[in-house]
């Protein structure tokens, strides 16, 4: 006679939220490594922009004070991976062409932008409708993308590095940080995308422990 555990569903509930909570602060060690590095290579921006995203990672863990409030761990290694790829192709040359690792910066800052709008939607009573998360996935990219074009010209100036002040005249330079926000703004339309039809649309409310998920009328 077929019988049914009622501590099953229970016992799979905790078995998934634990694996995210696991593969997530996996996922935040590697940022941290990879700041590691960053510091080790003197990249002093961006070992700051990965030890900004390992903040965002681990802001509801701290608010809620639980391990196990963690974003999908799928978010997580959106950012490792290009966090990592930038360590790894800036300054490589291929032929005659050094690389500058401009398109996994920006994907890097997408990811940013999809970490804080899956917390908003999730660990927050906000909820965004379908077209106001994807514009607010690609503003939020875009402003990031700011503020590091900001901090690379404040360390050129005070810091004495050449991150965009590098003896280009300054009509190139422009035309280059134009450039990068256009590189943005892809990688914000294609995360907010990811963010709807993925995070949104697949339920991953399975993966957090009851009261770090806000309900109706909290």
């Amino acid at each position: 006679m077929l019988t049914i555990d009622p501590d099953a569903g229970f016992r799979a509930l905790f078995e998934r939220r634990r694996l995210n909570a696991v593969l997530g602060w996996l996922f935040v060690a590697a940022l941290c490594l990879i700041g590691g590095a960053a510091v080790l290579e003197g990249r002093v921006l961006w070992a700051a922009f990965t030890l900004a995203l390992v903040v965002l990672a681990v802001l509801p863990a701290v608010a809620f004070r639980r391990v196990d409030a963690m974003v999908p761990w799928e978010v997580l290694a959106l950012a490792s991976v290009p966090a990592l790829g930038r360590i790894l192709v800036a300054g490589q040359t291929v032929g005659d062409v050094t690389l500058t690792g401009r398109v996994t910066t920006y994907v890097a800052v997408a990811a940013a932008a999809l970490i804080i709008a899956v917390e908003i939607d999730v660990f927050t009573p906000v909820r965004m409708n379908r077209a106001f998360a994807v514009l607010f996935v690609v503003i939020a990219t875009v402003a990031t993308a700011g503020v590091w074009a900001e901090a690379r010209w404040l360390s050129d100036i005070f810091l004495g590095t050449q991150l965009l002040l590098d003896g280009r005249p300054e009509h190139a330079v422009e035309e280059a940080l134009m450039w990068d926000f256009v590189a943005a703004t892809i990688a914000g339309v294609i995360a907010g995308v990811v963010f709807e039809f993925y995070f949104r649309r697949y339920d991953t409310s399975d993966r957090y422990p009851a009261g770090a998920v806000p309900t109706e009328g909290t």
